[in-house]
């Protein structure tokens, strides 16, 4: 039963359960803080093993990439908490800046590769300690693909006008996860950082 709320200009679904599909959301991102956990463990054992971490210098650029990521995640707060207020146009406005912040994370990613690349450091080399900064960057990168796909879903319902529960269920789920792969790449930054 859909009724409509005059006075937010959004429209009430009653029969919408967000719970099950939250859940899902949440066991993927414990899946994935298992799979990120795994790959930090593998660095360690290496390194451990022969005497020596990826010992190069992290490109700048992860530096600038973490800061634009703490940004994005601001924006998307602000756009939650815009929903709330039922400020639609506010949240159009701060979900834009949040996927154009997300696509500037995934470029300053790639410049970081080719900075790498430049420096000698190939993914293919006789220090698997290097690789393992592709690789978890790499998969990071897969995360935040996915995160943008969240968020492009939310933007998308702001359009299409879709009930105040389901504009919330995409806000949360959007939420939960850039949230999640926001302090994932702090977590992986300073491990680098720390394990050089």
């Amino acid at each position: 039963m859909v009724h409509t709320l005059k006075e937010e200009g959004l429209k009430m679904d009653v029969a919408f359960n967000a719970k099950p599909r939250k859940f899902v959301v949440w066991l993927f991102v414990v899946s994935s803080t298992i799979m990120f956990g795994g790959f930090t463990s593998y660095y360690i054992v290496f390194a451990a093993s022969k005497g020596k971490g990826h010992g190069i210098v992290l490109p700048d650029v992860f530096m600038y990439s973490t800061a634009i990521l703490l940004l994005s995640s601001l924006c998307l707060f602000m756009a939650k908490k815009a929903l709330k207020n039922a400020n639609i146009g506010q949240q159009k406005i701060l979900l834009w800046g949040t996927l154009l912040l997300g696509a500037a994370f995934c470029y300053l990613q790639v410049d970081a590769w080719g900075t790498l690349f430049n420096t000698g450091a190939a993914f293919v080399n006789n220090n698997a300690a290097i690789s393992m900064i592709y690789v978890v960057s790499g998969m990071h990168l897969l995360h935040i693909f996915l995160g943008l796909g969240f968020i492009l879903s939310s933007l998308f319902g702001t359009y299409k006008g879709i009930s105040l529960e389901r504009s919330t269920f995409r806000m949360d789920i959007a939420s939960i996860f850039w949230h999640f792969i926001d302090i994932l790449w702090i977590y992986l930054y300073v491990f680098l950082l720390l394990n050089s």
